[in-house]
This record gives structure tokens, sequence and C-alpha cells, in this order.
């Protein structure tokens, strides 16, 4: 059973009003300068490095339920995609910064490591199921390289920190409910205790949504908990952490055009037709055994019965067993538990220390047609199965002398994965299997794994304040990483690899202009360590190709050099930033089959990697109540090395191409006009055609997709309308049609986006 929880345009066209829980909360989350301007995006004044903070009330404009990692996509440099409106189904939400991928990226909440987010994640779990997307106070988003202190082994590129909401000073709370496109359901509740007769307070929040597939047959289920306790004691202030989460989710299907042309845009899974997907596999098992003959056919697939009277063609308009496939799915169960403890030792010296810990159980699974189940039916359920279980403990100690602030700390983890690939049988004349449920009784184990992770980084700084009007920031970090697999059963590498580097320095400054703004800048290098898994990573390929690799293999590094301009005055706030970023040993793990047949990937060494790019942001309050946002980034991305094979010769002619999944140009543009009681906001964003191939000879268009949100906020003191909020959602607004995420199933195999969907929300505070 699921877990069931404790409670039932362009950087000069510029927004940033968004609706909060009631007019009061939007006043008291966002931040307001000296001169009167609301802030919801914040942009880093007095930062070394380009950085903005999107605060909490940008969350609550958004539908609720939308992934915060969504919301990230309006600030300048960040490319997002999904399949669904929401930007939460896990299999094909993808962000990359600067040309950096997901997982060359570093996330954290509250200062604990989220890993690279990955699909399938081996050293930690998805945003969307760490915490509740209301209760995220804030988010701050490091185009760069991040600080020193983010704790991540694999952040080349930028880092991305959440952090959870503050407990009220007041008992109260909110409720909300939420109604919408595809049957969609969400309630949501929060409450606190206001401060207690220890000087404690927190809060206890839940969620539960579920939702159909915008197209296909499935379901769409998360519940999660989240409680937070503060507690000071003496000098020491303590914070508990508790967020516990149930997600199961049926899979989009993986498309192309050719597949697009032939069915729809719409096409997808067909569970709904069982004797179809049969027949379909019974046809590739004909054209199977005439591809390789009848023996070599039965010793890889034991259990096949065949059926030579449907003959060698595929029921139309389906040309490939590939095409579609019965059903999958993605389920995950997370607890994640902390202590954190922040401690002022005496006025210039303090301390603080964050004890997590955090197990996870998933499991994928896919319906295939290459193996058949016992008992004659030709497709059985495979699963990709996963198990985390990691503790760690990030401190750090900041001494203030003079001008100076010292600041030291230290990141380690201890991390056991263990990862299996099975197969479970299915009944002839119906499944007989709920693909939103864990499976048992599995007929045949592929492989299986054991991987240890130990990660133990240093680093240490210094922010000096050499005048009134500079500020300079100089320190290292030193990241050490061991990875160790050990087999139960299957043919990958086992071993160990590890990564140790013992500086990689970070400078940056700050220059005050007074009333012109102000000048930042900064330098980074960093490296990433290797990934411990089955189906990604050095220990996916061979044992004979990791131990060809192993002494070869070269960790990912970057060099990342920023200069940039922040200026305000008379209700503008806007910076540019230009970048050169040097990426060096850029590994590709090329597939050897379609993704979801899980064949083993060959890891290729691209060499180096250029990126070039400027960034714009902006924010204008032009008239009374009236708010304007923008943002613009161009990238270029380029291989500096062409690729060739480990005999020598050249495999893909790709120096001066520019890197898959990178666009150069991204855009954004809202306007908003708020008045404490009724809000709207209008906005749109662009991104521009994106290579899908390592040779970039084939493109995914450009698109645009907008917007549109509006709602009230009732101003009474009648109990029933006092707190009250309505609130709509439009998403995709135009209706668009693009491929979204692309090459989730293999090259040439996207995720397309979802079209218009509407949603109404409901919510009250007391």
């Amino acid at each position: 059973m699921r877990l069931q929880l404790l409670v039932g345009a362009s950087a000069l066209a510029l927004c940033l009003a968004a609706p909060a829980m009631a007019a009061e909360a939007a006043a008291e989350t966002a931040a307001t300068s000296s001169d009167g301007i609301d802030e919801i995006v914040v942009m880093g004044r007095g930062e070394t490095r380009q950085v903005q903070t999107i605060q909490a009330v940008d969350i609550l404009a958004a539908a609720p339920g939308t992934s915060p990692i969504k919301i990230l996509s309006k600030l300048p440099g960040v490319n997002f995609q999904s399949a669904d409106a929401f930007g939460a189904y896990e299999w094909a939400v993808r962000i990359s910064v600067r040309g950096f991928n997901q997982n060359q990226l570093g996330f954290t909440l509250d200062d604990i490591p989220l890993g690279d987010m990955s699909y399938g994640n081996h050293n930690g779990m998805h945003i969307s199921r760490a915490i509740i997307n209301e209760m995220i106070g804030k988010t701050e988003l490091s185009q760069g390289a991040g600080t020193l202190e983010t704790a991540s082994s694999n952040n080349l590129g930028g880092t991305i920190k959440f952090y959870s909401d503050k407990p009220s000073d007041t008992f109260g709370g909110v409720a909300a409910v939420t109604g919408g496109s595809a049957s969609m359901t969400r309630a949501f509740a929060r409450i606190d205790s206001g401060e207690t007769v220890l000087g404690g307070k927190g809060y206890l929040a839940y969620v539960n949504q579920q939702s159909d597939k915008w197209k296909g047959y499935g379901r769409q289920l998360q519940e999660q908990i989240n409680f937070k306790y503060v507690q000071p004691v003496g000098p020491v202030n303590l914070t508990a952490l508790v967020n516990l989460s149930d997600r199961a989710e049926n899979d989009y299907q993986d498309v192309w055009q050719d597949l697009i042309n032939r069915t729809s845009y719409k096409v997808d899974n067909i569970s709904n037709d069982w004797e179809t997907a049969k027949k379909i596999a019974y046809v590739r098992n004909n054209r199977k055994v005439q591809e390789v003959g009848l023996d070599k056919f039965y010793a890889a697939n034991p259990f096949a019965v065949l059926k030579p009277e449907l003959g060698l063609t595929y029921p139309a308009p389906y040309t490939s067993p590939d095409d579609v496939y019965f059903d999958a799915s993605g389920l995950r169960k997370d607890a994640l538990v902390a202590l954190k403890g922040d401690w002022e030792i005496t006025k210039t010296l303090s301390a603080k220390a964050t004890f997590y810990r955090h197990s996870n159980k998933g499991m994928g699974t896919w319906y295939t047609p290459v193996v058949a189940s016992p008992g004659g039916a030709p497709i059985s359920e495979r699963t990709t199965e996963y198990n985390i279980d990691r503790n760690g403990i990030v401190a750090s100690l900041t001494y203030v002398i003079g001008a100076h602030t010292v600041e030291g700390g230290v990141w380690t983890e201890n991390n056991d994965f263990h990862q299996a690939r099975r197969y479970y049988g299915l009944g002839l004349d119906k499944p007989g299997r709920d693909s939103l449920k864990f499976q048992s009784n599995p007929f045949f184990t592929q492989w299986e794994y054991f991987f240890n992770t130990q990660t133990t980084n240093l680093h240490l700084q210094d922010t000096w304040k050499v005048s009134d009007a500079l500020k300079v920031n100089f320190g290292f970090k030193t990241v050490k990483v061991e990875n160790k697999a050990n087999r139960v059963a299957g043919s990958n590498a086992v071993g160990s690899i590890k990564v140790d580097e013992g500086f990689l320095p970070q400078i940056g400054f700050n220059y005050d202009l007074a009333e012109m703004g102000e000048i930042f800048g900064d330098y980074t290098q960093n490296v990433r360590a290797f990934v411990s898994a089955g189906t990604a990573g050095p220990f996916s390929t061979s044992q004979a190709g990791f131990e060809a690799i192993k002494g070869k293999l070269q960790p990912e590094t970057s060099k990342t050099f920023e200069l940039g301009y922040r200026y305000r005055n008379n209700g503008f706030e806007g910076s540019v930033a230009i970048y050169n970023v040097k990426f060096e040993n850029r590994i590709l793990s090329r597939d050897t089959g379609p993704a979801i047949v899980g064949s083993p990937s060959v890891l290729a060494n691209v060499g180096g990697v250029s990126s070039k790019g400027i960034e714009a942001i902006g924010t204008y309050r032009f008239a009374e109540n009236w708010s304007a946002f923008g943002s613009f980034a161009y990238n270029r991305s380029e291989y500096d090395d062409d690729l060739f094979g480990p005999d020598g010769q050249l495999t893909d002619k790709i120096k001066g191409k520019v890197t898959q999944d990178t666009p150069e140009k991204i855009a954004h543009a809202e306007l908003a006009y708020d008045n404490g009681s009724l809000f709207a906001r209008a906005s749109a964003s662009y991104t521009s055609r994106r290579s899908y191939k390592i040779a970039a000879t084939d493109f995914l268009d450009a698109y645009t997709v907008a917007e549109l949100s509006g709602g009230y906020r009732f101003k009474s003191e009648n109990p029933y309308l006092k707190g009250l909020e309505i609130q709509g959602n439009i998403t995709n607004l135009t209706d668009e049609q693009y491929f979204s995420t692309m090459n989730t199933g293999g090259v040439g195999a996207h995720m397309v986006g979802a079209p218009r969907q509407y949603y109404v929300t409901i919510r009250k505070t007391f």
C-alpha cells in the first residue's frame, strides 16, 4: 500500500507581482528594499557571483503542485523541460544551466544534499519528493559553480539551494483544495503551533495529489508530510525536520516525429488494450525468429510462445515494438530526517551543523515485449529497483575578525545504494499486476549490485571587506569521493574508482558604485565525482570496458569566469552578466540500444567544451499595482575536440559543433497586476532550437509557451471570508505542440509538452 501519512521576452520587457495566501502573508514573505521595491526575485545585491533568489510568493502563484524547479525557468540561463503541466513527472524533468546538465548541478534543501536529482538518483532525491512545494520559503540559484559550502560533489555548473519555510510565531494554518484538467485533485493543509511555553515553534503540513495522465491511460499519485520544529536551547537553536513522501506515477511514452505523423500528438502507452499489446509482442517474436533463427531466439527468450499465424506485420498504425508499450511507471517512497544546530558562541564566532539521514525505496517498471512471462504471456514486467540508505553531516564554523569573515566547514556522507534489474510474470488473459504497486516474486533477476560511496569535502574561505566599497571573497575546497561496486548477479563492472582533488580555488569581488550600482566577478574551479550505479557512470559498462577505462578515465572538471553589473533605481532593478566556462573531460554515456531496453552503455570522453554567454534580468514597477519582469540569456557551447573510438579512429567530427540540448537563446517575460485583492499575471517563455544528436545534425524546433493566472483575495472581517482566496491557472495558454525533453527514450525519442490545462484553487488561512 502507498504510505498513509499522519494526517487526513527580454530583459527589458519586465514582473514580480504574485498572489500569496493573503495580502498580509505576501507582504511578510517578500523581501522589501529600502526604496520600497517588493522583491520576489532578489538579485543578489552584495554577492560576488551571479545569483538570484525566488521567494515563496512566486511558487504560490503557479498552479499548486508545480515543481519549484519549473519556477526557476524564469531566471536567465535556465533551460527547463518536462512532459506534464506541473514539471513534476520525474522521468521527463530536465534542467540545465549555462549548458550544464541536471547531473552536473548541485542541489540542497536546508543545507542537506539532494544529489544530482537525476531519474533513479543513486545519491539523493528529487526536490518534488523532498518537500511540499507550498512549504518552500525561498529558492536560490547561482548560475556559476556556486558557493564553496554547498554540499555537492557534482556541481560543475550552478547550484540550486532550497530553503523550507519558517514556522509562524502565532497559532494558525492554511487549507487549500485544487481541481482541474485530467481529473486533477489536490488537498493541502498546514497547521502552525505558534510559540510554545518552551519558546519553540513548529508546523505540520500534508498534501494529497491525484491526477490522470493528460494523454493515454494511467494515474499520477503523491502523498507527502512535512514536519519542522525550532527550539532554542540556551545559545543554540535546534531545528528538527521530518519529510516523508510516497509517489507513484504512470509513465508517458517517448515519441518521435514519424510516430506522431502516423498516429497523433497524444500517442501514448496502450494500457487499455492488452490484446493489441500482446499482438505487437507476438509479431516482434515472429520477426526475431526470422532474423536470428529459432535456437538463438529461445536461448534469449525461453518462455516465449510463438504465434506464426499472426505474421510479420504489426497492427496498424504501429510499425515497431518500440512505438508503444503496454505500461510503465515510477514508484518512490522516501523518508528524510534531520537535526540542525545553530550556535552563536560569541558575537564574532558561530557554528552550525546538520545531521541528516535519507532512506529511499524505488522501482521503475516497464512492460517489455522483449521478454516473455512463464505461462505464455509474450510480455513481462521488467523493473529497475532502488534502495538508498545514506547519512551524513554538514558543519561549519564562522569567525569575524576585523574586516575579515573567515568560514570553514566539512561535509561527509556514507551512502549505500542497492540496485537490481528483475522480471515479473504477467497473465495471458490479463496482466494481473498493478503497475502502481511494488512488485514481488520475480521469475528472473538479470543483475543486482551493492554500491557504496564515501564522500568527504572540506572548504575554507575568507570574505575581506577591503573598504566601504570593495569586498573580496577567496577560498578553496577539497573533494574526495570513493565509489565501490559489488556484484550479486549480472555482468556489469565491479571494483572501485575515486576522485581526490585537494585544491579547487574560488575567488570573487564586489565593488559598490553607490547610486551607479555595483560590479561583481568571480573565478571558480570544480570537479564532478563519478556515479555509483549500474545504469549510469563507469559501472554501467562491462567489466572489460571498466578495466580498460579505469586508469584513464578522468573526472569532469570546469573552470568558470563571470563578470557582471547590478543596478537599481526608481522602481527598476536589473543585472547583466557575461561568462566563459572551460569544461574538460566531458563524459557522455552512449546507449547501444533504446534507453528503456537497458543495453550496456559505452562511456566516451568527448574532451573539452567551451561555453560563452550573456545573461540579463530585470524587474520594473512602472505604475501603481503594475509590475513587469524579464530575462534573456544567450549561450554558445561548443565541443573543443573530435570524438575518437578506443582504436584511435575518428568516430564523430564534432569539434566546433554545438552541444546537445543547449539552446542558444532563452527568454522569459511577465506582466502582472496586484492591488492586494485582485491579482493577475501573464507570462511567456521562449526556447530556441536544440540539437539532439552529438554531431549537431538534427534539431528540435524552437517554441514559446505562455501561462495565465489570476484570482481574488477577500478583504472582509466575516469569518467565512477572512483569509479566503480564489486562484485560477492556465498552463500552455496557446496550446502549443512541441517536443520538450529530448532523448528520454534514446537518441531521437523525446517527450512532448503538455497541452493547455486549467486549474482552480480555493485557499483559506486562519
